[in-house]
């Protein structure tokens, strides 16, 4: 759906209303700018290792950019739909509404999975934009349905089952539970409803965004569904908003950091104590925001830009991700009929070159790739064009 005037309607993901969170908005755009920062490295082998996801257990910067956009997703969710929440009429074609938008970014991530030579017996069938849109849906129709205690204690539940389910469970062929990549039991859910060859890894057998991992992915959407509920609260006015926030958010990344003794903080098995160590990261990063923006209206030069680049969310999410996978996998042949990928070859002729150390010639790449995102992406908002599902 293309929106030329978003006074009139606006960008699902956004959800504008009559109010409105600036902070908000600007989150997202900080988010979406990181992202495309940590995964458009020049070179895989030489990039620092604070904007890399850990190799397994532990937290990277890189680590917070799907949390925080899945938290972000549930906060911009009670702004898009608590006027209909009152109207319960109104529920069925809401959540008929909410579900076409989760058929269009499974059907976009799938279409990413098949990205570029479209071979269908292997290709990847999980995915961000699946999750995504799986989070999305579920966190409407909670929000919809369910009071903001219940969904309090429906994110408990998740985290706690999903615990013992990784934890307790004996693991079908190997006979106990395992955290590790190939063998803990969102893998063999994942190969035995989809199959190995239709995984992130086909040698392995294993997707981080397995089947099971969405049951604490829907939890990190709810506790951005509820921080939502209290910033959008008539009672208290907004800096006790923004204390009670900090104060919440602050314990709750001390809850993520105390269950990490016990189930490590994982953001590909999207570990219990990740959700909450990473929602906490996220709240306080929202508190601190909107303490700035919306309580102190500070509003700096250059400020659109951030709203400019959270503005056209899928437009990021498929597009960068659809360029990244035919570049890099695209088979070209040079004359001598020699095999190269297109991004290697930019990479070794643009770029590589012109640097004595690997680590700062991949960090140039992903600034400079990122950056003409930005200017896309200030482009369609100078023009008021949003695309959305």
């Amino acid at each position: 759906m293309l929106i030329k005037n978003p006074s009139a309607t606006a960008p699902p993901e956004t959800h504008r209303v009559a109010s409105r969170l600036v902070s908000l908005d600007v989150f997202r755009g900080l988010t979406i700018v990181l992202m495309l920062l940590v995964n458009s490295p020049g070179d895989w082998h030489f990039y620092y290792s604070p904007i890399t996801h850990a190799d397994w257990n532990g937290f990277h910067l890189a680590d917070l950019v799907f949390p925080a956009f899945v938290f972000i997703m549930g906060v911009a969710l009670v702004y898009g739909l608590a006027t209909v929440r009152e109207t319960p009429d109104l529920h069925a074609k809401t959540l008929r509404r909410v579900a076409r938008r989760v058929l269009v970014m499974v059907v976009l991530g799938l279409l990413i999975g098949l990205l570029p030579n479209f071979y269908f017996t292997s290709f990847r069938i999980l995915g961000v934009l699946q999750r995504l849109a799986l989070v999305y849906g579920l966190s409407a129709l909670c929000f919809l349905k369910m009071s903001w205690r219940q969904q309090a204690w429906l994110t408990v539940a998740l985290l706690v089952a999903y615990a013992v389910l990784l934890q307790l469970v004996p693991v079908p062929g190997l006979g106990y539970a395992s955290l590790e990549k190939s063998t803990n039991l969102g893998a063999w859910l994942d190969r035995l409803l989809i199959g190995k060859e239709h995984l992130y890894t086909n040698e392995e057998g294993w997707d981080a965004e397995s089947l099971l991992g969405t049951l604490p992915a829907l939890a990190s959407g709810l506790l951005g569904v509820l921080a939502g509920q209290w910033l959008r609260a008539t009672g208290p006015d907004a800096p006790t908003k923004t204390a009670w926030l900090f104060v919440v958010s602050s314990g709750t990344l001390v809850l993520g950091l105390i269950w990490n003794g016990w189930f490590p903080i994982n953001k590909a098995l999207w570990s219990s104590s990740f959700v909450l160590y990473a929602g906490g990261l996220s709240g306080l990063m929202l508190a601190a925001l909107y303490f700035v923006l919306d309580v102190q209206q500070w509003r700096p030069r250059g400020l659109w830009l951030l709203l400019a680049c959270g503005s056209n969310t899928l437009v990021v999410f498929f597009g960068a991700e659809a360029i990244e996978r035919i570049l890099t996998r695209l088979k070209l042949r040079h004359p001598d009929g020699s095999v190269f990928y297109p991004r290697d070859w930019l990479y070794d002729t643009l770029c590589r070159p012109y640097f004595a150390n690997p680590y700062h010639a991949s960090l140039t790449w992903a600034i400079v790739y990122t950056c003409l995102w930005i200017g896309l992406l200030a482009f369609l908002y100078r023009r008021r064009i949003f695309i959305t599902a």
